[in-house]
């Protein structure tokens, strides 16, 4: 199967209902961009471009935007925002942002069918370029940090979020294993923290900063003391679920955010 194919299948699995959910996957465009925009991730990554000092008109170039929940999210915050997205499919790719452009009445929105190693865009263009679960897709690694390091204009910022991350190749093949999505379309991959930095400063980049699993909402959400809560709820039957049980719940998942194969990182660089 293609992405396409996957999440069209995905989308009538019980099993996977959750994660077409909780990945903004669902065959209602719209939801999916309310959900987003009202995330908790979403909240977190505005604020973190705040504290950049990036402008909310500045110049923004999505990576790998998928369906478009980010780039209609940060049209909608008014953002500039040109969508990168190779994929042409009307329900995960490129045709599913035209829709919602149109939708979301979002004329300055635009949207490129481009890879990210090879992409057209003028030297020192953007003032961000923001990739979301992307990196880690890239065919090659060097060359598409690079791409990106000629369109960002100086001083400006590169954003890659809720990239997976391995320790060694078992580290890897574990995550593979369990991925629900990867036997079907065989798209994952991962790399270790080494690679995505040399590839980061190799390109030119400085790293500000780097986000691990448990370091922000970033990268642990869905997870949320609110859904511990929720959970714990159901689990123990209406009995009463106090702050000592939900601290205990929440450091045990960090603990295993922190080791699971394929956790999640993110990485403020700058230009």
């Amino acid at each position: 199967m293609n992405w396409h194919e996957t999440i069209a299948y995905a989308r009538n699995e019980p099993g996977l209902q959750n994660q077409i959910r909780e990945s903004y996957l669902s065959e209602d465009l719209v939801s999916n961009i309310e959900a987003f925009r009202n995330s908790d991730e979403f909240k977190a990554t505005l604020t973190l471009l705040s504290s950049l000092n990036i402008a909310k008109n500045a110049r923004l170039l999505d990576v790998g935007a998928g369906n478009g929940i980010s780039s209609i999210a940060f049209a909608m915050e008014g953002f500039n925002v040109t969508a990168l997205e190779p994929d042409d499919s009307d329900t995960v790719g490129a045709g599913a942002i035209l829709k919602l452009k149109e939708i979301y009445n979002l004329p300055g929105l635009i949207i490129d069918s481009s890879f990210g190693e090879k992409m057209p865009f003028a030297d020192n263009y953007f003032d961000v370029v923001y990739a979301r679960q992307c990196m880690h897709h890239a065919y090659d690694l060097q060359q598409f940090v690079k791409s990106i390091y000629r369109v960002v204009k100086p001083g400006g910022i590169l954003l890659t979020v809720r990239d997976h991350v391995i320790s060694d190749e078992a580290d890897k093949v574990a995550f593979l294993k369990r991925h629900p999505l990867h036997k079907f379309y065989g798209g994952e991959n991962a790399f270790t923290l080494d690679e995505y930095s040399n590839a980061i400063t190799t390109a030119g980049f400085k790293i500000k900063q780097v986000l691990g699993p448990c370091d922000s909402v970033i990268n642990f959400s869905p997870w949320s003391t609110e859904r511990i809560k929720t959970i714990l709820k159901k689990k123990l039957g209406g009995w009463a679920v106090n702050k000592v049980v939900v601290t205990l719940s929440w450091r045990f998942i960090k603990y295993r955010l922190n080791r699971l194969p394929g956790r999640l990182y993110s990485f403020v660089s700058i230009k």
